[in-house]
């Protein structure tokens, strides 16, 4: 018995090791931080491995002690950045049982997500330059979308990487419009309605689907 409890008690190796991990997650966490106050600028596209580190607080050796390059701290933001808010998009548009709905609320979140915070739609710009658009994990979910509008004859078009890339390519397009000029308040929905029509749905029916009122998202982050 007295050796059992003295294998559970906690040694100070443990300790160290626990106090090393949370270090390292907090430098981590200053790394990604300090790279979206970077990518949330109009230049921040042109961010280097150097502009980061200062910002961070930290050496480029320390950088690369979590990070390779540039391209895996850019694939570690887009998730940071875009997770809970494309899991919220998600779960509301599943709700809906049209995919051509599905697709341009999804566009009307996005956009207006754009028009209350330049600093996150910089930061998506900026990181969909250099990579897929909106991130890996919205790119495959405008996919699933896309191919279950044309399976069940929803949106006719020859092919669903087509339709993947004029919704995300024209959304990418009008978040950039948003963040450099003054467009009109209902610019989500126009777009919204035109990406519709790019999919092959007649203009009267798109817009009549775009302008239909925007449901309340899921368990939204904070704006």
């Amino acid at each position: 018995m007295a050796g059992s409890s003295a294998k559970e008690q906690p040694t100070a190796t443990d300790g160290r090791t626990k106090v090393g991990q949370k270090r390292r997650a907090e430098t981590r966490a200053k790394i990604i931080a300090a790279a979206f106050d970077i990518f949330g600028e109009e230049n921040g596209l042109f961010a280097r491995i150097e502009d980061v580190a200062d910002k961070a607080g930290v050496t480029r050796a320390t950088f690369y002690n979590h990070f390779a390059s540039m391209v895996e701290l850019r694939e570690a933001l887009t998730s940071e950045v875009t997770h809970d808010f494309l899991v919220a998009v998600a779960q509301t548009v599943a709700k809906l049982p049209d995919s051509r709905e599905q697709c341009t609320v999804a566009v009307r979140y996005y956009l207006r997500r754009a028009q209350k915070d330049r600093r996150w739609a910089w930061s998506m710009l900026n990181m969909s330059a250099s990579g897929e658009i909106f991130g890996g994990e919205t790119f495959r979910q405008a996919m699933r979308t896309i191919c279950d509008g044309v399976e069940n004859g929803d949106l006719p078009i020859p092919s669903a990487e087509l339709g993947r890339d004029i919704l995300l390519g024209a959304t990418l397009a009008a978040m950039g419009s948003i963040v450099k000029r003054q467009m009109p308040d209902n610019y989500p929905e126009s777009v919204a309605g035109y990406i519709l029509c790019g999919l092959g749905v007649d203009r009267d029916t798109a817009r009549a689907i775009a302008h239909r009122p925007l449901p309340e998202l899921d368990d939204a982050p904070p704006a």
